[in-house]
Formats: C-alpha cells, sequence, structure tokens
C-alpha cells in the first residue's frame, strides 16, 4: 500500500506520533464512516483533520458548535433574494468532504441531531429540499472531556452509534513533543501537506476493501465478541448489530492496509476498543470500580479465539 504510506507520512509532518488515527482515519473513508475524537484542548484534533482532508485533495469545512447554534446553521438555508424576488438554495458547511464538528457536545440535542440524516444517508434536506453532499464524505466530531460537565449536552447512544470509531488523543511522548518544538520553531503548518490520493483513487480502493475475504470461523468469532457484549454482567447496554457491520467492516479496512487479502483476529481483537467502547453503557456499579477497557478486555478473553485464520 504505497499510497497508504505516503499519506501517513504526509500527515506525520505536522501531526506528530498520530500513525494509528491516520490509520483509523483511512479506513473510515474507505468505508464512509465517521470518527469521534476526544481529548483535552492542543492535541491536534483540528489540525489532524485538516492534514488529512488536504490528502485527499477535500473540501474541508468546520463548525464550532456553541449552544446558540442552531440546525439551519449546520445544514443550511432558504433565504428570500430581493434581487430575483425569489428564494435561494444555500447550503450549509454540512456540504463538504470532511467536516469537523468541533465541540459537538457544546451543541444542543436539537442541532446535534440535524447531523444524523447526512451521517446516514449522505444528504441534507433544507425546507423539504434534498441535497446530496459529494464523494468521499465523512464528520469528524471533536469533543472536550475536561469540560464535560460544563455547558455541555451529551450526545446520546442513537448518535454515539453512527460513529465508526471513537478516538481517544493522548499526550505526545518526550521525543514526540520535542519533534513537535523542533517544527514549530521551523515554521512547519498544515500549508505544506501535499495531495496524495483523489478521489478516483479513493473509489478504487473503496471496490478493493470489499473484496478482503472473511471466512466462516472468523465471522463467528466476531458475532461470539458481539454478542457476548450482551451478556456481560457489567455491560447494561450491548452492541447493536450495526456495531457488528461496523466492527466487520472496520477489520476488512485493515486488513487491506495492511496488505493483507483476508481478515484475522488479530484485526478484530485490536478494532474492539474503537468501535465498540462508545457504543456500550456499563451498569452503574461497574461503573464505579472499572473503564471499558477492562470490561472489553474481559470480553475479549472470554471469547475462544479460532485456530482456521487463512481466506477459506
Amino acid at each position: 500500500m504505497e499510497k497508504l504510506a505516503k499519506l501517513k507520512s504526509e500527515i506525520s509532518k505536522v501531526i506528530i506520533g498520530k500513525e494509528e488515527e491516520t490509520e483509523l482515519l483511512t479506513i473510515a473513508l474507505l468505508f464512509n464512516g465517521h470518527i469521534l475524537l476526544e481529548s483535552v484542548p492542543g492535541t491536534g484534533k483540528t489540525q489532524l483533520a485538516k492534514s488529512f482532508s488536504r490528502c485527499i485533495n477535500g473540501e474541508f469545512s468546520r463548525i464550532q458548535f456553541t449552544p446558540d447554534v442552531l440546525p439551519s446553521d449546520v445544514t443550511g438555508i432558504q433565504f428570500f433574494n430581493p434581487k430575483t424576488h425569489e428564494f435561494e438554495l444555500r447550503p450549509g458547511p454540512i456540504v463538504a468532504n470532511i467536516v469537523l464538528a468541533d465541540e459537538i457536545n457544546r451543541a444542543t440535542p436539537r442541532t446535534q441531531s440535524s447531523l444524523l440524516e447526512v451521517m446516514e444517508e449522505r444528504q441534507v434536506t433544507i425546507d423539504g429540499i434534498s441535497v446530496k453532499v459529494q464523494e468521499p464524505f465523512m464528520v469528524i466530531a471533536t469533543q472536550n472531556p475536561v469540560d464535560s460537565q460544563q455547558g455541555t449536552f451529551q450526545l446520546p447512544a442513537a448518535q454515539m452509534d453512527r460513529f465508526l470509531f471513537k478516538l481517544e488523543m493522548s499526550y505526545p511522548s518526550l521525543e514526540e513533543e520535542k519533534k513537535i518544538l523542533q517544527n514549530g520553531r521551523a515554521g512547519s503548518s498544515a500549508a505544506v501537506i501535499e495531495m496524495i490520493l483523489n478521489h478516483e483513487e479513493i473509489m478504487h480502493m473503496k471496490n478493493e476493501v470489499q473484496q478482503i475475504k472473511i471466512n466462516e470461523a472468523i465471522e463467528e468469532y466476531l458475532l461470539e465478541v458481539i454478542r457476548k457484549t450482551r451478556q456481560h454482567p457489567d455491560i447494561d447496554l450491548g452492541a447493536s448489530p450495526r456495531a457488528a457491520l461496523a466492527l466487520m467492516k472496520a477489520a476488512q479496512g485493515r486488513a487491506y492496509i495492511k496488505d493483507k487479502t483476508f481478515v484475522t483476529p488479530d484485526d478484530i481483537k485490536h478494532l474492539v476498543p474503537f468501535v465498540l467502547g462508545h457504543r456500550l453503557i456499563l451498569s452503574t456499579e461497574a461503573s464505579l470500580t472499572k473503564t471499558m477497557t477492562n470490561v472489553l478486555e474481559d470480553v475479549l478473553e472470554s471469547v475462544p479465539v479460532p485456530v482456521e485464520t487463512g481466506s477459506l
């Protein structure tokens, strides 16, 4: 995957130490998926989204969510043109290739719900008129866990289920932060990012990734992991069928970018925290003593790994 290696290398010019996040963004792009980024301010969420958009030659749009943002500020409006004496359609910032929904949990539930149609159906409805968004299309939403109880509105489970991955961007290591400082002194910025993938190449890759094989043993392993989340005593809300589909597609995507022709149990195990972590709800008792990571590790340990991992 020479092109994907170049994409990672290009983004690493300005985003240091986020190779895995870049891989997951690429997987989401191949399956029309969306990303929820959660981290403290200043860890590069916006820069990552902008850099990724430049690499795929996509139109980038940023929406800064606050409590006073209305659904029409996201989707667009019909406005009256006094010169022509006619109403004209003005699509909102959601009509772009890569949309950064910054601090999405600061918006009211009504405004948050304005994203549901476009995330699922790739279209927005403005006063009864449907507007298709152009491919590729991906929403990258961010939220700041530090201010999670101050003037914010928690995303409901149904909306969390729309995100393919939830990523928690951690602080950089010492060596990574040294490199960030060095790049800052040299004046490096997202402006130096070059286009790596055009839209035709992305569509070709989308077709190729559909051919990644999943044999019956791997499929049963994946389904057993999903079913264990519904039976686990520490989990009140288990994974939905949409989550099972998301995990399958994500595993195909990881196999593809690792230049494999079939999915292995390692692909599924690696992706479980990113795909399922935000879709499950722990019981009240478990949430006091355990983290979602602990519970998902327990789920994976309870499911036997299949011996057959080939493509047949």
